[in-house]
Parts: C-alpha cells; structure tokens; sequence
C-alpha cells in the first residue's frame, strides 16, 4: 500500500511535509554539509522538524524492526512496525505512514474524531522510549553546545497534551490490568483473522457468543459519579446514559432502523434466560451521514463453544456480503435488567467503533443496541431497546471511561415479514428447543399473562401491517410452547 500523502487527514495538522523534505534534503548524496557541524557547532538543517527518523536510524540510535513503534491513547494500544526506509507500518492494517506526527494524528482520529493533532514525536514510543527522546540523544551528541531553547522538541500548543499524555502512560499498567479478558482475545483474533467483520460481540462473564444468567438486581449510576477507571468496580455496572444535548453537541450521524430488525432481534432475547448477542447489518451514506439498519444477524452458539462460534461468525460473513451489506453494528440482551449499558458493554463498544474505522480515513459509526425483554419496569408487554454510542473521554480525563451516549433513531416500519427473517425466527426455536435456560412460555409472566402473551404483545407493535404471514407466526408461537 502507497504511503500517505502529505494532505491526508493523517497528516493534517503534523508538518509531514516539513519532515520529507528535510529528509529529501539529509539523503541527497551532493549535499555533504548536510546533517554535519557548521563552524560554529551548527548543522545546516537541525531544527526540531529536522531530525528525522532517517537520520536516527542511519546514525544507529534506533533500529528497523516488527512492533518497534507504540503509541497508547485514551485506552487504546497501537502497533507498528519501523521499516529501513524511515516509514512507518501499522500493525493492525498494513497502511504505512511517511512520519511519527502522521501516523499519531490518524490513530488519535480513529479514537477521538475530533483530534486535530498527533503530536507524533512525543507520543510515539520506539521500544518503550518516547521518539523525543530519542531526538534529543541525537541533538545533544551533534550539538552539545546548542542553547537549551534550541533543543525544544514539542511546538507550541502542544504542552498541555503532552502533560495529559504523561499521566495516561503512568496509568497505562492499571488501565491495561482493569481491562476485560475479551479485549486480548479480541486482538489475538483480529491479527490472526484480518475479516472485515466487526469481533464477535461479548457477553459480560464469558466473551463471544457466550450465555449468561442476567443478575435481576442491577440499579444503574450515573456517569459523572464514576470518575476515573478503578479495577475494583463491578464491569457489570450499569451506566446511564446521556444524551447530545445535554452536553450541548449535535449527534454526529443519523440513523434509521427497519422494523424487521428490531422484531428478530427482539424474538432472539426473549427466547432464554441469558444474555444473546448478534450483528446488524446495513449501509452507511457518507454523503447524508445516514446509518441504515436492514438486517439482524443472530449468533446461534453457546457459552465456551469457540468452534460453533467461529463457523456462526463466518455464516454472517457470508451472508452480510451476499446481501451487500455492511456490518453497521451489534446488539445483545439484558433479559431481567435494564435497557442500559455496563461498563464492559462501554468498553466493547469503544473496541467495536474504533475495529470499524479499519484503514479507512472517513468516519464510520457502529450502533449497539440493547434489548431488555423481562425487565418489569418497562411500560407494558413491549421489550425496551435503546441504541447507544460511546464518545471518548475527555482528553483532560483520558483514564475515564467512555461515556455513553443516546442515540436518536428513525424507525422505518416495513410493509412485509422476508422470508429470511421468518426462516431466522424457525432456526432460532430449533436451536434453543429443550436448553435448560429456555424461557417455558406456558408459565405466566404476571398475573393475567403467560410468558407466550407477553412476547406475542412485545412483537405486535414491531410486526408488519401485512398479515399475510400471521399463519407462520402463529405456527412458531405454538412450537415455542410446545418445545418448552
């Protein structure tokens, strides 16, 4: 893949262009003069923008190699790899990146869209020690007598970020040891495995594809009483969440969700006591900023079940591409709790926005919703579902959690039930008939319903005007009974 050019987004606001063609400038065999003292202890070109990686590895102070380079921000780890050429490749891609600040900026972006800068120098590490520091090596051997002024490495403006940063890498350790298990897991796939599928959605206890019995006692907090990461909090937590105008921002992206979507999705959490999970899948218009949700993807496998899960994984592969569809996003059950996110829940999503990005430079959201069909604070029989985002921690805060955010949604009702969808709703009954957490629909939900009567009365209001199709339900909702 071609480096990025100069005006691309990664390089933006980090002078790349200033560094190539002082490398330009250091490499050209005529110019003898140039990385050498002048007479008065000098270089030609040795400002801060003139120490390039290219003179730091033709001088010997670092060494091409595999995973070299780091950079951590804001919770999240980046991996590249230093090529002999001065360039940078990054691990998780393949792209490469002409300098340090290019490379900073666009992985900052993936995380905080609103990033303007990457600081690149000082943020990134060459096996564990800040580039800058490295630089400075270089200018105190080749101008031990430069006055301390010129020997500044970090631009103006860029102060008060690298102090954040700072504190973000003395806390790396305790971040890194507070994070889920899933989250290495998730990174070990994804290099082994370079899909263009979103990682397969978790469970709070037991990750991909897993089942777990919901705690029925779950009362959330807020978000502004959680403070700073802390390893001993429950990551069952469940958060409240907030919506843009109360922080005074515009939702960035709209989204529209077909009926279809929510009536199988809402099917699939009904069906067990445990957590389900599953994907979405639709289209994103660049051009509107409009996220469609067409179809849902339910995972049919069972707790610790890694080979059932990967071949399930692959199946919705196959048929987001053989529909021309994207992966847009994922949802999961709360079947006893609220419709509200845990501090895991949190911590996947961010994974989950930023996997999404991939190598493209233009932003790309990714929903998570939550379905909580058994809560009994919910008004009536129908499930609550809430969407929601997660926005990046302020940059003064980078050890907070993300915060969640409500997303406002379009519901799209759909004149007919698909084949497809129906076809889901039969396997999904085979695949749960006779599981020991399988929801026994003839007991009774509350004193005048049974469990059946709820689910009919949660679908109703997601279930096409075309009741051409009623036969097929009713055929379903008599197996269910039946096979429980």
């Amino acid at each position: 893949m071609a480096a990025l050019d100069a005006d691309s987004p990664g390089a933006e606001e980090c002078l790349e262009e200033d560094e190539e063609e002082l490398e330009m400038s250091l490499e050209d065999p005529e110019n003898e003069s140039a990385g050498k003292p002048a007479p008065g202890g000098r270089s030609c070109i040795l400002t801060r923008r003139g120490i390039t990686l290219r003179v730091l590895l033709k001088d010997g102070l670092i060494e091409p190699g595999e995973g070299v380079l780091s950079i951590y921000y804001l919770g999240k780890k980046f991996l590249g790899d230093l090529l002999p050429d001065g360039k940078i490749t990054w691990q998780e891609t393949g792209q490469i990146f002409n300098s340090p600040s290019a490379w900073a900026t666009y992985c900052k972006k993936l995380v905080n869209p609103a990033k303007k800068s990457g600081c690149g120098w000082a943020s990134v590490r060459y096996k564990g020690q800040k580039l800058d520091q490295c630089k400075a090596a270089w200018l105190k051997k080749h101008q031990p007598n430069a006055p301390a002024a010129e020997e500044s490495l970090v631009s103006e403006g860029e102060e008060e970020e690298l102090a954040e940063e700072e504190e973000d890498e003395a806390r790396e350790g305790k971040i890194a040891s507070s994070e889920p298990a899933l989250g290495k897991k998730v990174e070990e796939k994804s290099r082994k495995h370079q899909s263009k599928s979103l990682v397969e959605p978790h469970t709070a206890d037991n990750g991909p594809h897993g089942k777990r019995l919901e705690s029925k006692n779950r009362p959330p907090v807020r978000y502004c009483t959680l403070g700073s990461r802390d390893s001993a909090r429950n990551p069952h937590t469940l958060v409240e969440v907030t919506s843009f105008a109360a922080i005074n921002k515009f939702q960035p992206f709209n989204v529209a969700i077909s009926s279809n979507v929510l009536l199988l999705l809402d099917f699939h959490s009904h069906l067990t006591r445990s957590e389900v999970v599953g994907y979405l899948g639709g289209r994103w218009d660049t051009s509107s900023q409009v996220l469609t949700v067409l179809r849902a993807f339910p995972c049919r496998t069972r707790l610790r079940d890694a080979d059932s899960a990967a071949t399930v994984e692959e199946e919705i592969c196959q048929n987001l591409f053989l529909r021309g569809l994207a992966l847009v996003g994922w949802y999961h059950s709360h079947p006893f709790s609220h419709a509200l996110p845990s501090l895991q829940d949190i911590d996947a999503q961010m994974d989950y926005q930023l996997k999404l990005q991939g190598s493209n430079n233009s932003f790309q959201p990714c929903l998570a919703l939550i379905c909580a069909p058994y809560y009994h604070g919910n008004q009536g029989a129908e499930s609550k579902i809430s969407p929601f985002w997660v926005m990046p921690p302020p940059e003064q805060r980078p050890n907070d959690y993300g915060i969640p955010m409500e997303v406002e949604v379009t519901y799209v009702q759909d004149g007919f039930l698909t084949n497809d969808v129906l076809h889901e709703m039969m396997l999904l009954v085979e695949f749960y008939k006779g599981a020991p957490d399988l929801v026994k629909f003839q007991d009774l939900w509350n004193q005048e319903q049974t469990y059946l009567d709820k689910l009919k009365g949660s679908l109703a209001s997601r279930t096409p005007k075309d009741q051409g199709f009623a036969h097929v339900l009713e055929q379903i909702y008599s197996l269910l009974k039946h096979s429980s």
